[in-house]
């Protein structure tokens, strides 16, 4: 099967070797199972954002041949090629001839503008999922998917997640046993538990223009166990509650309460991953006082509870170490 990775001028390089990276190993481990292109919109090594160059194998303007499968890969900011005519009319034409065809991260704002998303569900890096609702409202937007299918088209969330997109196209090609060896080779899961969303609180501080927005998303997240009422944040930040809720919002796009459940989320994930404690120790460290309130919010951020989280976590780990263990020395 041939599969064809689109890049273009200051892609993300994990956007692309990081699907390539799967595809390579279950191609080895099948004998041939997957050929793969990368293809450049214009001839000549294709500069990525961390400053290495990918080599293309061919470019748009040639004749291609059939692909299987095609894959638009993204950058850390909107794609510019989104205003290539060129590029557009390649991927509005090429894409519905394979038999499927997707993106990674942001690459999903290239097929978003050749309509190829128009009345179908999709995600993109959590980022910019606004921005993808906003700029195609006849997409369903996903915020929270890792990846997410609609048909024949396939969209992933940001960057590393290109490489759960491809170990689960894997799956669907040879099923899951092989998709299994390719996930141990390149050592990730198989199936990630959770959504996008656990990672994109954490990160968010960084990305308020307002400094005292900015450092009270700091110390929320460093103090999770804290009173953060709606007064007292805004007195940290010495502003009438009214104003600060208003310019909290405007700043980081959600309410200072959703921000606030989402960080003890994330909080309290990383402690039934790492921990033994009981889920109401769990839930008193990280602020939400009872296993109820704790169980609500975990639903809310990742549709299950903190109980069957921990579960399924510790399951996979421990089925992995003890596949490990049972390898042959120098295997």
């Amino acid at each position: 099967m041939r599969v064809a990775l689109l890049a273009y001028p200051g892609v993300a390089a994990l956007d692309v070797t990081g699907p390539a990276e799967v595809f390579a190993a279950a191609a080895r481990l099948t004998g041939g199972g997957y050929e793969l292109v990368l293809l450049g919109t214009k001839p000549g090594p294709i500069p990525t954002v961390s400053s290495m160059a990918l080599h293309p194998a061919g470019v748009i303007s040639e004749d291609l041949g059939r692909m299987d499968t095609l894959l638009i890969a993204g950058s850390p900011g909107i794609p510019p090629v989104i205003k290539d005519a060129e590029v557009l009319e390649w991927t509005r034409r090429e894409a519905p001839r394979c038999r499927r065809h997707g993106a990674i991260c942001t690459g999903a704002f290239v097929l978003g503008a050749a309509g190829l998303l128009d009345g179908k569900r999709a995600t993109t890096h959590w980022r910019f999922t606004r921005a993808l609702a906003h700029t195609h409202p006849r997409v369903t937007v996903e915020h929270d998917s890792l990846f997410v299918r609609d048909g024949s088209t396939y969209t992933s969330a940001g960057v590393s997640s290109g490489i759960d997109l491809a170990l689960a196209l894997v799956e669907e090609d040879f099923g899951r046993k092989l998709a299994l060896s390719v996930a141990r080779e390149l050592v990730v899961f198989l199936k990630r538990p959770g959504g996008q969303s656990q990672f994109s609180h954490q990160l968010a501080a960084q990305f308020s223009d307002l400094p005292a927005i900015q450092g009270l998303q700091q110390w929320v997240i460093d103090h999770p166990r804290e009173d953060h009422s709606v007064e007292r944040l805004a007195r940290r930040v010495h502003m009438s509650p009214r104003n600060f809720a208003r310019v909290f919002r405007r700043e980081t796009g959600e309410t200072p309460a959703g921000f606030v459940e989402a960080v003890r989320v994330e909080a309290a994930r990383r402690l039934l991953e790492s921990t033994e404690l009981p889920i109401q120790t769990v839930a008193d460290r990280v602020g939400f006082g009872n296993t109820n309130g704790l169980r609500r919010a975990f639903l809310r951020q990742h549709g299950t509870g903190p109980a069957e989280y921990r579960h399924s976590v510790k399951g996979a780990a421990s089925s992995a170490s003890q596949k490990s263990r049972g390898r042959k020395p120098g295997r």
